[in-house]
């Protein structure tokens, strides 16, 4: 009987160590800081703060989507509110809304970039104030590493006076005309999730230039509590901080940030040479001033049958990739709210597959997944 080799497993997107993060969490350990906050959390900070530049402060947190969550509530979003919202997008960006009680209104993407529609969502907030309902924010996505439209995006935030949230989740590393993506919003968000570029194992951050706004996120993200002897509370608060141990493989990952980085935008160079000659496949470009992380590599195909073609021929071969984001004004939990749309994400959903990007793929295994996709 012959013997079936299974080839090794090729993920989409996973974790990629470097040779310090131990030495971080040892120091936590040998000095029995375990508990939630230590050097390690002022050091992740810190060099959070140094990367993105601009006078930035960081706070440290257990999620991207707890740092929107207090994002919302420091802008002061409550319920019955609307929030803006880009649709075409992970459910993280969406859910914090509905946890304010308040209502999300989606906004559809444009084609150049695959973000947030700069022409939709003037639209939408021209329509929601015609209805008496001026919206409390915005929250717009830097998608798969490649920055959203920002100056038009901040010229209608300033023209309408409504704050922006820029969920920099998947786009540390990325920038607009050189500044780092994280310090264009009211309040900026990464998350440092297991398959983002570099990881805590879990975790996020807030970002903001207002010292007050950081000062009021670790007072939430600390469930609270008032300056007191005892334990007083005055107003309600959540277990948001990051550990000083996850924060340790946080300083340890962001010393290797630019490498990895660099490996993702290698690993999108390669595919692009290798498939970009087969003509039906498209891959997203970067307009001008604008550099993206890559933080994965995404394919257009024609058709929905031609993408799952080519995710199940991968998938047999032992190899991870994904649809592109399903969008949230078409989510079952979502559908009955608001939604500004020209159909661009509902193309892209039924027609975009990520590859596998991460930054610790070998030649070897881009060739790999490039042969299947060729053969198809």
């Amino acid at each position: 009987m012959d013997t079936v080799i299974k080839k090794n497993k090729i993920w989409l997107s996973s974790p990629h160590i470097g040779m310090n993060e131990e030495k971080y969490v040892k120091e936590a350990f040998d000095t029995n800081w375990v508990a939630p906050l230590g050097p390690n959390v002022d050091g992740f900070e810190k060099s959070i703060e140094n990367y993105v530049g601009l006078n930035s402060y960081v706070a440290a947190l257990s999620s991207g989507t707890a740092a929107i969550h207090l994002a919302l509530q420091i802008l002061g979003v409550s319920n019955g509110d609307e929030v803006l919202c880009q649709s075409f997008t992970f459910c993280g960006s969406a859910n914090p809304i509905m946890y304010l009680g308040a209502t999300p209104v989606f906004i559809d993407s444009e084609k150049e970039t695959w973000n947030i529609s700069p022409i939709l969502l003037e639209e939408a907030i021209i329509d929601r104030i015609k209805r008496g309902k001026k919206p409390k924010a915005i929250v717009a996505v830097h998608l798969y590493g490649m920055p959203y439209k920002v100056n038009e995006i901040q010229k209608i935030s300033e023209k309408y006076q409504i704050p922006v949230v820029e969920d920099s989740a998947e786009a540390l590393g990325s920038d607009y005309k050189g500044i780092k993506c994280g310090s264009f919003g009211d309040l900026g968000v990464f998350s440092f999730n297991g398959n983002k570029i570099i990881t805590t194992s879990g975790g996020g951050a807030l970002v903001t230039k207002n010292k007050e706004f950081k000062k009021k996120a670790i007072f939430l993200a600390t469930q609270a509590r008032d300056q007191a002897p005892h334990y007083l509370h005055s107003s309600v608060g959540y277990n948001y901080r990051m550990s000083n141990i996850l924060a340790g493989i946080g300083r340890g990952q962001m010393e290797v940030l630019d490498e990895r980085v660099k490996a993702r935008r290698n690993n999108y160079k390669f595919y692009f040479q290798e498939l970009n000659n087969l003509s039906e496949i498209s891959f997203l470009d970067e307009p001008l001033d604008f550099y993206s992380n890559r933080w994965l590599t995404c394919i257009l195909t024609p058709s929905f049958e031609k993408r799952e073609k080519i995710r199940l021929s991968l998938l047999k071969q032992n190899i991870e990739s994904r649809p592109l984001w399903k969008p949230m004004h078409q989510q079952p939990i979502f559908e009955k709210y608001p939604a500004y749309t020209d159909d661009t994400s509902a193309d892209l959903f039924e027609r975009g597959l990520c590859l596998p990007s991460g930054s610790d793929l070998t030649h070897e295994d881009l060739k790999r997944i490039t042969n299947i996709i060729k053969s198809i």
